[in-house]
């Protein structure tokens, strides 16, 4: 399969040429990349040393009894028939949850053989790390990767030049409405294709959507199939029925009884958990954020959630019979500002593209907040820039329509707030009446621009 630039790239070449690198764990959903990324990267070395512990079984006994890595890596290049020496060979051991004791020993190739380049992926990974006593904690480093971002979506259409242009604009200048225009369609393609690569190429290729969809039903359904796999002894139709059921409150607050009446609650809690471990799902929790850390407030017990990438999760839908022609139709052709505020879709991608543009060194948690009672309000995302909360909305509606940010920002004394859209970039104020006539500023930022928001030295973020 042809492929196509990721961000991942740029923090591979950091790994390789840093002088204190430790064993890299490339982390991350089944068919993300992960194995396509590393492949790439080894043609920068002499030697591309790849182990795969399903397909080369009798390598796990390499690592049976003592650990000894130079022993070890010179069986791996002996069995393999692919030189393994340092500097110059990138050695890849690929499904590692299949031998645990690999993991374990990675740690010594920190301690014992530095010099040599040694990277770990694999499916189901995290039910494997998290069944180890230790796995090397400070002498292994960890990456996390995701299906394709917008950007990496826009670069694999050979949207470069659409990409430079968009990058200059910022708050106080505009995109011009054709580059404008042209980004607004992309970002209708990416909700449709997602970001899986195998889908991402066939768009490419084919401009076919029947194929994508062919391709993401694939995925959904190997998805599903690993559920026997899962460590925990849980119900495979259960993890099935949850996953599902999520796909169906996306944008909502989860109520597990609309995602089964069959199970219990707990039962239902656990397979979130473990849905989320696979990085299917993301939740999304809520938090009274009055202030930093957020999770200091978080509430657990409400939650929404993203499912990792939007094309799966219309495949879902359809697999579920819940896809209409009429919901297709609205995404390709509807009207922008429908588009972001009927149904929970673009706000999910915005919760996507704000995960997957940080930096990938760990796992975030994300955060929302609600208020209910006599006067209902809801704020999409709360993200902390210079230790101070920055509310996100997403939502294309007029400055008086925006009454839950306004809302928020004077019961937290909040000055600065950001409302995603497929509106051009842009900003206003608003002269809060209710609280001594505070001025509270308003950037908005189109959903096909989220990216920059986490550039360093952005001018997208606010600053004071």
């Amino acid at each position: 399969m042809e492929y196509v630039k990721r961000k991942i790239d740029s923090e591979l070449a950091k790994w390789k040429n840093d002088p204190m690198r430790k064993p890299l764990l490339l982390r991350g959903a089944r068919q993300v990349g992960k194995s396509s990324a590393i492949r790439q990267f080894g043609k920068g070395f002499k030697y591309f040393a790849e182990v795969n512990f399903e397909r080369h079984k009798a390598i796990k006994s390499f690592f049976q009894g003592d650990i000894d890595v130079h022993l070890i890596a010179k069986k791996i290049a002996n069995y393999i028939n692919v030189p393994v020496e340092e500097g110059q060979t990138l050695l890849f051991l690929d499904e590692i949850q299949e031998c645990p004791e690999a993991i374990m020993a990675l740690r010594f190739f920190k301690e014992d053989y530095p010099e040599l380049h040694v990277v770990a992926a694999g499916s189901l990974l995290e039910f494997t790390l998290q069944e180890l006593p230790t796995f090397g904690v400070g002498r292994i480093h960890s990456l996390f990767m995701y299906p394709m971002t917008f950007d990496e979506f826009l670069y694999a259409n050979h949207e470069e030049g659409l990409i430079a242009m968009r990058n200059e604009a910022n708050c106080q200048h505009p995109l011009d409405s054709a580059f404008h225009d042209k980004l607004i369609e992309y970002f209708r393609l990416y909700l449709m294709v997602g970001g899986m690569p195998e889908a991402v190429v066939a768009w490419v290729k084919t401009r076919d959507f029947k194929r994508c969809r062919n391709i993401q039903e694939d995925i959904v359904l190997t998805y599903e199939d690993d559920f026997g796999k899962y460590k925990k002894r849980v119900n495979a139709s259960l993890l099935r029925t949850t996953m599902r059921g999520v796909c169906h409150q996306i944008g909502e607050k989860l109520t597990l009884k609309q995602i089964s009446t069959d199970f219990q609650s707990s039962q239902i809690r656990e397979a979130l958990r473990l849905l989320a471990l696979a990085g299917i799902i993301i939740p999304v929790v809520s938090t009274s954020g009055n202030g930093v850390p957020l999770d200091a407030e978080a509430n657990e017990k409400k939650v929404k959630m993203l499912f990792l990438d939007p094309g799966l999760l219309l495949a879902v839908l359809q697999l579920e019979g819940r896809l209409s022609q009429q919901f297709i139709q609205q995404i390709m052709v509807g009207n922008p500002q429908d588009l972001v505020n009927k149904g929970g879709l673009a706000e999910m991608v915005a919760g996507l593209e704000i995960v997957r543009n940080k930096p990938c060194v760990q796992r975030y948690k994300m955060f929302y907040w609600e208020k209910t009672g006599n006067s209902v309000a809801e704020i999409d995302y709360l993200e902390v820039e210079n230790l101070k909360i920055v509310p996100i909305e997403v939502k294309s509606n007029t400055q008086g329509g925006m009454k839950s940010l306004w809302m928020f920002m004077r019961d937290k004394h909040l000055f600065n707030a950001i409302r995603c859209s497929l509106e051009n970039f842009g900003e206003f104020e608003y002269v809060d009446k209710n609280d001594e006539d505070t001025v509270r500023h308003i950037r908005v930022i189109p959903l096909y621009a989220l990216s920059q928001m986490f550039v360093e030295g952005s001018q997208l973020l606010p600053k004071k």
